[in-house]
């Protein structure tokens, strides 16, 4: 599969519904594949700004793009979205937000990012390469009920008390320094693999959204997202997995149908607190699209537009 696979490529652009002169953000540039999506759309007046914490994503856009006058590169994270368009003098006057959540394929790929069970490599799953905590400094110090909560919260792994015991027993004979180690271990302690599944994707997948603080980050991107995007602005959001779905969902939700009061209450007319509304039902890929890419296959698009 190709490094520049982009997933709902068609779908979040059209969600997106580009104006030739308009200001967009990729807010999780990845390899740029939906970010050259956008420029194709834009004419000369029209302005991308994308933001990525991986490094090798930041130089790579840099090589792709030079020479292009309407686009901006950063090296932050989303949950920087609101600082971010300040800086770059656009708060308030961005027609669409595109979130392309969780990992890049090209993370995936590279065995030395060790976001991967498939792969031996270090275990270090951190997007941001100069963050500090990486998952090896974790797993090897962190408490058994610490570990087993991760991997039960973000896994949504069932088994999580019994993998956290195995990971303890064995970092008290030698420390867990690599992702085949990793993957031993859990899938040794695992009493019960799920069909077309290795036993030790709930805990890989717990464990990097953890070390990334996936879920909080996501959540405060889709807080700033509201006063970044100016009236009629667009928020695209593929999300990959239950968790980040129902975040995305209930904010959306929320967003569009203001505090619940009680029935019983008259009210006179649209609540002033609602400040999005959403455009369709959420979009899947297609089965071509899950043929041609797996990885596509859990990703979902909701879109929502600012009131």
């Amino acid at each position: 599969m190709s490094d520049h696979t982009s997933v709902l490529l068609t779908e979040s652009i059209d969600a997106l519904a580009i104006k030739a002169d308009g200001v967009y953000i990729d807010a999780t540039f990845g390899r740029g594949g939906h970010s050259r999506a956008i420029l194709d759309k834009l004419g000369p007046a029209g302005r991308l700004i994308a933001i990525d914490k991986d490094q090798s994503a930041i130089q790579h856009a840099e090589q792709i793009f030079a020479g292009d006058d309407r686009f901006t590169i950063v090296h932050s994270s989303f949950a920087q979205l609101e600082v971010v368009a300040t800086a770059n003098q656009v708060c308030g006057q961005v027609d669409g937000i595109l979130l392309d959540l969780g990992v890049s394929s090209p993370q995936l790929d590279n065995a030395e990012r060790g976001f991967s069970f498939m792969q031996q490599g270090p275990l270090d799953m951190r997007m941001n390469t100069e963050q500090t905590l990486d998952a090896a400094s974790w797993i090897n110090s962190a408490e058994e009920s610490e570990i087993a909560d991760v991997i039960y919260r973000y896994g949504e792994e069932r088994h999580s008390r019994r993998l956290a015991k195995a990971i303890v027993a064995e970092r008290d004979i030698a420390a867990i320094t690599t992702t085949d180690q990793l993957a031993a271990i859990v899938k040794q302690a695992h009493p019960k693999w799920e069909k077309h599944k290795h036993p030790a994707t709930r805990t890989f997948q717990a464990i990097r959204i953890f070390i990334n603080d996936e879920l909080g980050e996501l959540q405060q991107s889709l807080q700033q997202a509201i006063p970044v995007l100016k009236s009629g602005g667009r928020l695209a959001v593929i999300s990959f997995h239950s968790l980040e779905d129902r975040i995305v969902k209930q904010f959306m939700q929320l967003q569009s149908q203001g505090p619940q009061l009680p029935r019983y209450l008259p009210v006179a007319e649209q609540p002033a607190d609602i400040v999005l509304q959403r455009i369709g039902k959420a979009i899947k890929p297609t089965a071509i699209e899950i043929s041609d890419n797996v990885r596509s296959r859990s990703a979902v698009l909701r879109v929502a537009e600012r009131v």
